[in-house]
């Protein structure tokens, strides 16, 4: 295990938290008021239940930061309620639960390329790429008048899940979405 001080801990890090559970950061903020300690807030799920933690500490503070490997996997299909994963170059398949993927499984892909993390040689959570490209399947028309630069309308892409896009966005462009934040990145170029 390696301290870290809790301002650098960042998306996607797995740390150790003082109950001896391994935790996987969902998001971390720091917060520095104009008076007083500066303040580290992260939310965080346990891997071995799912159980999500929200903690603040000081950003001065130590905190574990386990050692994982992070291992290249392509993701090949979905078997009941598990994942299944396999290792390009071994071509060893491994599954993992709804629990382990988080939050980002509505942007797996057939054949996607992921990093999974794995820690004493088993798997804990999964690594998304960064951005995504899928179909929009719905979206409202656009209303006239609402040509502003910043106005956006909800889509719905192959997957499921909701996106905001522009106005001039229409059913069956694809698009390319930034999986961390589910926002809209741009028009894809396929």
């Amino acid at each position: 295990m390696v301290k870290v001080i809790a301002s650098n801990i960042r998306k996607g890090q797995v740390i150790e938290h003082d109950d001896k559970h391994l935790y996987v950061v969902l998001k971390a903020e720091t917060f520095r008021p104009g008076k007083g300690t500066p303040t580290t807030t992260i939310d965080m799920r346990r891997i071995s239940d799912g159980v999500k933690t929200v903690i603040t500490t000081k950003t001065s503070d130590g905190l574990e930061r386990a050692f994982v490997e992070e291992v290249s996997h392509n993701y090949l299909y979905k078997d009941g309620a598990d994942y299944i994963f396999i290792n390009n170059e071994t071509y060893e398949q491994i599954s993992l639960t709804e629990t382990m993927i988080g939050d980002g499984i509505i942007f797996l892909q057939e054949n996607a390329e992921c990093h999974i993390l794995m820690f004493d040689g088993k798997p804990i959570t999964i690594s998304l790429p960064a951005r995504v490209t899928m179909a929009i399947m719905a979206t409202e028309p656009v209303v006239k008048g609402q040509t502003a630069s910043s106005s956006y309308k909800p889509a719905t892409v192959e997957s499921g899940a909701r996106v905001m896009v522009p106005p001039h966005i229409d059913v069956g462009t694809r698009i390319v979405i930034n999986t961390e934040d589910s926002s809209y990145v741009e028009r894809a170029k396929d």
